[in-house]
């Protein structure tokens, strides 16, 4: 049912009902209109069908896991989503953030900097962009050799032909392509795009996401011509 409250609404798909009730409680706390999701199937039916802002996906469920449930979702929506998950092996994230998660929490966690992350990735939600740090007033296009960024209809041309892209691999292009020959490290990524940083493992999101975004303008992800890397050090796009 859509929610009429203003609140923006988010979904729990979480088969521990005691952790459930816990995310529950603190995001109606936060004044989030929160639905819950006790397995798979009736996760992914209630995320196709309702009007979510953000979804909360455990990996280990009843009927159906996590991982197809994002794949199916990812089909269809940008929904932000949040792996929340007790694998802790860098295999199991990779695989999520690859199937279009845009972040990641494992069990146990700290329900500060969950609600954090929420936040974060919230922002962005009901059409507005995240305000990422020094792309207030972007120019309306920018133009980097092949690669054309339409800033107004958040849209990405690569030789006249149309990337898709996900709401955070627009964020990371656009903040990078703003900011031309300036080395960000992932860090400072994190805190400008992500709006958080400092917790461990954040750097795998900033790679994946990198990862995932060469493969989609690159000619040669392995010898990339936008999305340059200094090793250890940071990303940046030359002129």
């Amino acid at each position: 049912m859509p929610n009429k409250s203003g609140y923006k609404r988010i979904l729990v798909v979480e088969d521990e009902r005691n952790i459930s009730q816990l995310l529950q409680v603190n995001l109606m706390m936060e004044n989030y209109a929160v639905d819950q999701a006790f397995d798979g199937e009736d996760g992914l039916n209630k995320a196709l069908k309702g009007d979510y802002d953000l979804i909360l996906l455990d990996i280990m469920l009843p009927k159906r896991d996590g991982f197809s449930i994002c794949k199916e979702v990812r089909k269809k929506l940008n929904t932000p989503i949040i792996m929340v998950t007790a694998k802790e092996s860098d295999i199991d994230k990779i695989t999520g953030l690859d199937l279009g998660a845009d972040d990641y929490v494992t069990k146990p966690f700290s329900v500060k900097v969950l609600m954090a992350r929420v936040k974060a990735n919230i922002r962005r939600t009901s059409g507005e962009i995240v305000e990422v740090k020094s792309v207030e007033n972007p120019q309306e296009k920018i133009v980097i050799r092949g690669l054309t960024i339409d800033t107004k209809n958040y849209r990405v041309e690569k030789d006249g032909k149309e990337i898709e892209l996900s709401s955070k691999e627009y964020e990371v292009l656009l903040y990078l392509a703003t900011n031309l020959d300036q080395l960000f490290t992932r860090e400072e990524l994190l805190n400008n795009v992500w709006g958080y940083g400092g917790y461990y493992g954040g750097a795998r999101v900033v790679d994946v996401t990198m990862s995932r975004l060469r493969a989609k303008i690159e000619t040669n992800p392995a010898e990339p011509e936008y999305i340059k890397t200094i090793r250890t050090k940071g990303y940046y796009i030359s002129k």
